[in-house]
């Protein structure tokens, strides 16, 4: 990789203390993340998927090793809002508005009224929900909303977005549709994405890379450099390139919980 990776782990491990003793959630991780790539982390519950988003986030601290996000520590990042961060669940305030909701972060960073308006109205239409922003989360479907928390994470511009199974909850016809307006947005913001997912299907249509992951201790199974088309319909889950993808994560899987 020529130019310095976004995210970079050295050996990172992690070990929960537990009133059952210790319990290690990552072991040995080694992955670049490149600008602009759009990487999924796959692997089965418990193998510490949102762990490691979480320690990129400076959510959760690592035991050994080390992380780096665009150069410095995750803390360092994390305080220059390098990132935002969507949740499985919207998470959105019901009392306040969407656009309320999106505004938040700016409020709190200090942005001028002026600038959050303007903000809130380019996120709104980044997501396809212009028009929205005087509505409130309870009158919006669970797709909708979902976006309203992607607007919300994007209203800052950070240019690396951390994902943790947002589409999870939704059902597969809403998935497949948020699926495609995800794709469009990255590929409108050039932003840096990593995405948790159970989905192989949703991983292999989305990504760049595929980080297959192992039961606890979460390792990394494999590393799937995509060879898909930036440019991709739905269509294209039919594809052979596509099934052969696949059927490496599913391999990975497999084998992951093999050696497990």
């Amino acid at each position: 990789m020529s130019e310095q990776p976004v995210i970079k782990a050295d050996n990172l491990s992690l070990t929960f203390e537990t009133n059952d003793g210790p319990v290690q959630a990552l072991k040995d991780i080694n992955l670049e993340i490149g600008k602009g790539e759009f990487v999924s982390f796959i692997g089965p519950s418990g193998c510490g998927k949102t762990t490691f988003l979480r320690v990129m986030a400076d959510l959760e601290t690592p035991t050994a090793g080390s992380i780096t996000v665009n150069g410095v520590s995750a803390r360092e990042a994390r305080m220059a809002r390098a990132y935002g961060y969507v949740f499985q669940a919207a998470g959105l305030y019901p009392w306040r508005t969407i656009g309320g909701n999106i505004r938040l972060p700016l409020e709190i960073m200090g942005y001028s009224k002026a600038d959050q308006t303007e903000r809130v109205k380019q996120v709104l239409e980044l997501v396809e929900l212009d028009g929205f922003d005087r509505k409130f989360p309870w009158q919006l479907s669970g797709g909708m909303q979902q976006r309203a928390s992607i607007a919300r994470a994007l209203a800052f511009d950070a240019d690396i977005l951390l994902m943790d199974e947002p589409f999870g909850a939704l059902d597969e016809i809403v998935r497949d549709h948020l699926n495609e307006q995800l794709l469009a947005l990255w590929t409108r913001t050039q932003k840096t994405i990593g995405f948790v997912t159970h989905s192989i299907p949703e991983a292999v249509y989305l990504s760049t890379k595929i980080v297959v992951m192992s039961p606890r201790p979460g390792r990394i199974a494999d590393v799937i450099e995509s060879t898909l088309p930036k440019e991709r319909p739905l269509s294209i889950r039919d594809s052979p390139a596509f099934i052969e993808i696949a059927n490496r994560v599913r391999d990975g899987l497999r084998e992951g919980h093999g050696d497990g």
